[in-house]
């Protein structure tokens, strides 16, 4: 059950605007008439990670209970009940009425927690209204637009202390899950690099036809297997995915290139963790680190193995290069697992396979908001961010909105000022000190919108 979010207000302040904007789509009627909606609506509505029921309403109004539009308002009434959260809407254009002060007493009386939102904040013409709005005793009032879809960055930081509690524990639930589910491992590299000789010797048959030639696979294929762990004994599901080399017959080493490229993207699709397989024979090439950031862009976790070691020259120079190479070329991600296997020997193939269960609970991973506020202001103390022309940069809040890959989203004002050095300080605090390590990091940065800027 998704958390529920309740729409109030008097007729005509754009409760039915808010909850078509909430859901995506037009679901409610909207019209300059008031007393348009008539019954209650439920919508799925998704913002910046959230995701929770939102509840239109009728206008309350103060009529004889036995009329229709007192038999609206008790509806109203009713529709409370079970709600996580009520949101309050005044129109910041007209200010606040009677029945507004009516409707703010009512909510102050009930057990169920308030966020006041001031609608139509756009333009001067709110000014005076939205400083009324405070005289209803709920707090300070989201100015937004929900005509414009201004200010909704401020009203999830409003619904967050109310619904993020309750989505961490459902969110919880479904990370377990998934962690139990089949790892979705893809195997992707240039053509001969050896993917189908690793998948078949994980196997332990001659599941995939391989051979000298370059671009023998011509589709992904996925294969279900279980993966028996020699240290700890236990068995753990895993679907790999090979990929093609190449799709047809090419002899331009540049085609072949091209595909190689085409079909990993298409790997990664299904995947969750991927590993770059590298020729200990070749080293490391560009087309490599293109793949590689190209996994790193669509989110997936990576690990890089050196395939043939049993017959690679200067192993640890070669192994030291590749390093080096990679932390250079992967500027967005430092440290990218780097592993030594041999697919014809089998040498490595468990250290690889464990590596990608530790990487994909890392990419899957979730941090409590008050932890993560914790190194926040931590991180804040001890470097400061600048202040451009004079002019302070504030960060107020930062929470985690999504999973897989991890995503964050930061709050604050001027942040469209904020250096790309700072970002980045950022990122790779949340990655070292938050256990993410070396998997890709998503950092939104958000500034409420200011209705009076015009």
């Amino acid at each position: 059950m998704l958390p529920q979010v309740i729409i109030i207000g008097r007729p005509n302040v754009g409760k039915s605007t808010l909850f078509n904007r909430l859901v995506g789509k037009r679901l409610a009627l909207v019209d300059d008439q008031p007393g348009v909606t008539r019954d209650r609506r439920f919508g799925e509505a998704h913002l910046l990670g959230l995701d929770f029921t939102v509840v239109d309403t009728a206008g309350w109004e103060d009529d004889d209970p036995a009329s229709l539009p007192g038999r609206m308002r008790a509806q109203t009434e009713a529709s409370l009940q079970g709600a996580t959260v009520a949101l309050f809407v005044v129109d910041a254009r007209a200010g606040t009425t009677p029945l507004d002060e009516e409707i703010g007493r009512w909510l102050r009386s009930s057990p169920v927690p308030v966020v006041l939102v001031a609608n139509k904040a756009e333009g001067r013409a709110a000014e005076s209204g939205l400083l009324e709005a405070y005289a209803l005793g709920l707090g300070e009032p989201v100015a937004l637009s929900a005509e414009h879809g201004e200010g909704m960055g401020d009203l999830f930081e409003a619904l967050l202390p109310h619904l993020d509690d309750k989505q961490r524990v459902e969110a919880e639930d479904g990370a377990e899950d998934e962690l139990s589910g089949p790892l979705k491992l893809a195997i992707v590299g240039r053509p001969n690099a050896g993917k189908s000789t690793l998948i078949n010797r994980m196997l332990g048959e001659d599941r995939l036809l391989t051979g000298p030639e370059a671009g023998i696979t011509r589709d992904s294929i996925a294969v279900d297997w279980l993966w028996h762990d020699p240290k700890s004994g236990e068995e753990r599901p895993v679907r790999l995915i090979d990929t093609a080399g190449m799709r047809k017959k090419a002899r331009v080493t540049e085609k072949l290139e091209k595909l190689a490229v085409a079909d990993a993207r298409h790997a990664v699709d299904f995947a969750e963790v991927v590993v770059l397989l590298l020729d200990a024979t070749q080293g490391l090439e560009h087309q490599d680190l293109k793949i590689a950031s190209m996994v790193l862009e669509e989110g997936r976790a990576l690990i890089i193995a050196i395939n043939k070691w049993d017959v690679a020259e200067n192993p640890s120079s070669l192994f030291n290069g590749v390093r080096a190479a990679l932390d250079d070329g992967l500027a967005q991600v430092r440290g990218v697992p780097l592993l030594a296997v041999s697919a014809r020997t089998g040498k490595g193939l468990d250290d690889l396979l464990r590596a990608a269960f530790e990487i994909r609970e890392a990419w899957s991973k979730r941090v409590p908001t008050a932890a993560l506020n914790r190194w926040f202001d931590d991180a804040l103390a001890a470097n400061p961010p600048p202040a451009p022309g004079g002019k302070r940069i504030k960060m107020r809040y930062i929470t985690q909105a999504k999973t897989r890959p991890p995503g964050f989203v930061l709050f604050g004002t001027r942040l469209d000022m904020l250096p790309e050095s700072y970002r980045r300080y950022l990122v790779n605090g949340i990655r070292r000190e938050l256990g993410f390590e070396a998997v890709p990091i998503r950092l939104t940065l958000r500034s409420p919108k200011n209705p009076f800027a015009k």
